[in-house]
């Protein structure tokens, strides 16, 4: 496999103008091969075969073709327009094959019974460009045919893809049945070349994967049985010299062609599918080292990957436990006092004028609480600074009021967290509540509109009366 990348580079290297001047060596070369080693078609000539060929012009090397043995009570004629073509290890690895005529379908059968063939690739169409180029030699899907002695069954058809038709048939000669696997290709037309090379490389695959390691011949066949045929053969061969690591440095596919000229006359009948031969053998190579290599990582030993393992010193170590902790005595306090907090009471002092005391909640669970239920819970409440204003009017105050009216004497004030159990201390304190002035103009603006943002003002009455006593004094 050392010499695959270089050949690769040198079929890449290969241009359309060296590919003409190769072909139309194979064209001349084989000319000189039929004369000077006595290539004859004179069976396929004979009066009573004539007949047979589907094309005068085409006619089996009777040093290659095959010779029909299996006699019938239909045809006793030994002649059928057919080659034994040689694979890479030297056997009679394929069989290349005209398409069967209506006059030559038994013949056919005949063929692939006494050759016990198993699969079949048929690189044509039934009719291409209006003319009829391969006798229909199968039943219809679910259906059974009569050809001769010959009972064929089609057990069934599927498309592997929009190129291919798959067909399972059973033939059936003398009580004796056998199943025959054939891949029609739909995309290669006659005297041309399929517009990809991967159509017809995934056709040799599945074939080959179908044959195993059965060793009668693979079928193959077109409408004349040269041209597509001898471009499937020499592919397939190319397949084997990689597989069987024959490969040389001499690689060369000109030889591979001319081999095939020497079995089966005009195989790979155009210039353009002489150029085929060359791009599918480049998609051959590459798909063939991609294999190697993953094949080679594969059966590599896993390597294992290091685990991640952290450096802990005893100061990291601690840090991390104080950590802990710390995040186990927070759970949703926002701030904490910053004094140590004796456990929190079951009930406090509210600082509203009804007096009386308040149940805080019950104990809450925490998920982070190593503690679980029976950790006294943390809570925080705000503190304002100073007294409220007691109003003589209402023994309680009227409003909850969110911010102090007179920003002068509030500037600067701040609202400290504090626990539960310093407010209850501290709630009976008259000092902890912010102390307004009882000063006539300190009302005035405390009852502005631009205060609590409420007219707190009684409306002096019209006519002449004494103001009441509520406007000049305040209780206190």
């Amino acid at each position: 496999m050392e010499l695959l990348p270089s050949l690769l580079d040198r079929l890449k290297a290969v241009d359309s103008r060296t590919v003409e001047q190769e072909y139309n060596v194979v064209r001349s070369e084989s000319l000189t091969l039929k004369r000077d080693l006595g290539l004859t078609t004179e069976t396929g000539a004979l009066k009573e075969n004539i007949k047979k060929n589907r094309y005068k012009d085409i006619l089996p090397y009777d040093q290659s073709r095959v010779v029909l043995s299996l006699p019938t009570s239909g045809s006793s004629s030994d002649y059928i327009n057919a080659s034994f073509i040689k694979g890479a290890s030297g056997d009679c690895r394929y069989v290349a094959c005209q398409g069967p005529l209506s006059s030559t379908v038994c013949d056919f059968w005949r063929m692939i019974w006494q050759l016990d063939v198993k699969v079949i690739v048929m690189a044509c169409r039934e009719i291409e460009m209006g003319k009829r180029k391969c006798e229909c030699y199968w039943a219809a899907a679910r259906q059974v045919a009569a050809f001769g002695p010959f009972t064929v069954s089609n057990q069934g058809e599927s498309r592997p893809n929009e190129d291919i038709v798959l067909r399972n048939i059973s033939v059936s000669f003398q009580q004796e049945t056998r199943s025959v696997v054939q891949y029609q290709f739909l995309s290669w037309p006659d005297h041309d070349v399929p517009y990809e090379t991967s159509g017809v490389l995934d056709l040799l695959d599945r074939a080959r994967n179908s044959q195993g390691f059965h060793s009668s011949p693979m079928l193959i066949h077109c409408s004349a049985g040269c041209g597509r045929t001898g471009v499937v053969c020499a592919l397939d061969y190319i397949h084997d010299l990689l597989v069987t690591k024959q490969i040389a440095a001499d690689f060369s596919i000109l030889k591979i062609v001319l081999e095939l000229r020497e079995q089966r006359p005009s195989a790979v009948q155009t210039k353009d599918q002489y150029q085929f031969i060359f791009t599918a053998a480049i998609s051959m190579f590459e798909r063939f080292l991609q294999a190697s290599v993953q094949q080679l990582h594969s059966n590599l030993p896993e390597l294992k990957k290091p685990e991640k393992r952290s450096i802990t010193t005893p100061a990291a170590s601690a840090n991390r436990s104080s950590q802990q902790r710390n995040m186990n005595d927070t759970y949703a306090v926002v701030n904490k006092s910053k004094q140590p907090l004796p456990p929190a009471p079951t009930a406090v002092a509210t600082p509203r004028s009804s007096g009386g005391t308040r149940t805080l909640p019950p104990s809450h669970h925490y998920d982070n609480d190593p503690a679980g239920a029976s950790a006294a819970p943390i809570y925080s409440s705000v503190k304002p600074r100073a007294k409220p204003l007691s109003h003589s009017l209402s023994a309680t105050p009227i409003y909850d009021i969110a911010a102090p009216a007179n920003h002068k004497a509030t500037e600067g004030a701040e609202y400290q967290l504090v626990s539960a159990e310093h407010l209850s201390a501290a709630a009976t304190n008259d000092d902890d509540y912010e102390d307004f002035s009882s000063s006539v103009s300190d009302m005035t603006s405390l009852c502005s509109p631009g205060g609590i943002g409420f007219n707190c003002r009684v409306r002096k009455p019209r006519g002449p009366r004494d103001p009441p006593a509520e406007w000049s004094r305040l209780e206190r």
